[in-house]
């Protein structure tokens, strides 16, 4: 049995090389620290809720600025450390070849088909067609599933958003059907 008394380093570094620091990290947690911060300071805007409510308006602002914050600071300390991701690890995509514009042309057309046939048709069925376009896009051969899924995704989230959060979502031609 052995043990080691010296300082452990990072496999694949000598001693005393400095640890590679990709700088676009940075990039990145100071991205993640202005929005949180942007956050933070507009949540100080917002009213008072009604005093029966558990949770005021601003408190999930404040928390999701303050996990905004500190992930900013951790992804910056991390990368001062020299933490690095690994590639191998990562997503399998082989990045040899090039952006497939026809797939993002295709997925563009299905939202901007959405954005404009919303007000007509409504949620729960643009909903519908805006994923299982999409699903159809990226390759999806099980087309009956896929608008099965879209309309019990859709519906669902209308009725999450209308009666649930009472947000009005525009129920086009299926009104007084929803």
């Amino acid at each position: 049995m052995s043990t080691t008394t010296g300082p452990q380093r990072a496999p694949g570094r000598e001693p005393g090389e400095r640890p590679i620091i990709d700088k676009a990290q940075y990039g990145l947690a100071a991205f993640l620290v202005v929005v949180g911060g942007v956050v933070l300071v507009d949540a100080l805007g917002l009213e008072d809720g009604f005093a029966d409510q558990p949770v005021q308006p601003y408190a999930i602002p404040y928390v999701v600025g303050a996990v905004l914050v500190g992930l900013g600071i951790l992804l910056a300390i991390a990368t001062a450390r020299g933490d690095l991701p690994e590639a191998e690890e990562g997503e399998d995509v082989d990045l040899t070849q090039g952006t497939d514009l026809r797939t993002v042309g295709l997925l563009a057309g299905v939202l901007v088909a959405n954005i404009v046939l919303i007000d007509w048709l409504g949620w729960a069925i643009t909903g519908a067609l805006l994923f299982a376009g999409c699903a159809g896009v990226l390759g999806s051969r099980t087309h009956v599933r896929d608008i099965a899924v879209g309309v019990a995704l859709s519906v669902g989230t209308w009725y999450g958003f209308y009666v649930g959060l009472g947000i009005p979502i525009p129920a086009g031609i299926l009104d007084g059907v929803l």
